[in-house]
């Protein structure tokens, strides 16, 4: 409401001067505007990027790190919004203070390429790579028991060599004034260094996994994972399992709209599994591969 009143600014100020209008906005209040739009902008801005279909429970610790970070840091369009400032610092505080004792959140962020564990403090740190380790130890004896019920023993492979990769080159933040929501992200990668010892199968593919880089926050963790999991086989299912939760429940509730375009009054006989079945295809029919066009 505040972005749109500040677009018609002009209009609005001249409409005022033409008809005479009693009241006013004076100077101050539309500073006091603009620098409560520039204090909101985060806010909105995350909330679209959790809103999304491709958000999922990783997206959580990380992106309250950065709003906390955010707010934390002193502007120059602070005066004024001081207060209000300090008030979204401690409800962001307190309505996620929980957040980063769930093992969902947590575990989901370290097997997420683009945040692993750079966004924890050291004690939550220790706690998910341990949690993690013991995550997959009991993923992969359960996997094994599985296989050797249903096909009896298998001979061992050999382990196959990681792939080399290119290294990637280190991403530079675009100059701005101020500090921009998106520069959190950044600085927070930055300051993480890797340089703990691994011992162990399990342990030397985490501490392998967590010691590289991490990848940029475009790029989809998912297609990271399909194309590292002959590398790191024992985190790779691991990653599957806890990715797959999603960051909100917005993407279910867009499917409640879409099942009303499906189910109306004039197709108030179709039956539930049809029902289903086309809500399935309309939900995911995106990940079909496109057909390719024959050159006649």
């Amino acid at each position: 409401m505040m972005t749109t009143l500040l677009e018609q600014k002009r209009a609005l100020v001249m409409y005022e001067a033409y008809h005479g209008l009693p009241v006013s906005l004076n100077a101050n209040q539309w500073s006091l505007i603009e620098k409560m739009t520039t204090l909101l902008a985060p806010f909105e801005e995350l909330t679209r990027e959790i809103s999304s279909h491709t958000a999922t429970a990783a997206d959580v610790i990380p992106s309250v790190v950065a709003l906390k970070r955010f707010l934390n840091k002193t502007a120059e369009t602070d005066s004024g919004v001081k207060t209000t400032k300090s008030a979204l610092l401690e409800a962001v505080n307190k309505r996620f203070e929980t957040s980063f004792s769930e093992q969902l959140y947590y575990l989901a962020t370290i097997l997420d390429p683009r945040y692993k564990d750079r966004y924890f403090d050291a004690d939550l740190k220790l706690v998910a790579k341990n949690k993690l380790e013991k995550e997959v130890d009991k993923m992969t004896a359960s996997a094994t028991t599985s296989a050797r019920a249903t096909v009896g023993p298998t001979p061992v492979a050999e382990e196959a060599e990681p792939e080399e990769g290119e290294p990637q080159e280190k991403r530079m933040r675009t100059p701005s004034e101020g500090h921009s929501f998106l520069d959190m992200f950044d600085e927070i990668l930055e300051e993480k260094e890797q340089d703990e010892q691994a011992t162990g199968p399990t342990s030397v593919q985490v501490h392998g996994y967590l010691s590289e880089p991490t990848i940029p926050r475009n790029v989809s963790p998912l297609q990271y994972w399909q194309s590292n999991m002959t590398r790191f086989p024992a985190l790779a299912p691991v990653a599957r399992k806890y990715l797959s939760a999603p960051c909100t429940s917005v993407d279910s509730e867009r499917l409640f709209s879409a099942a009303s375009n499906v189910v109306s009054e004039k197709r108030n006989r179709i039956g539930t599994e049809r029902a289903e079945m086309l809500l399935f295809v309309k939900h995911n029919i995106h990940l079909l591969p496109k057909p390719r066009k024959v050159k006649g």
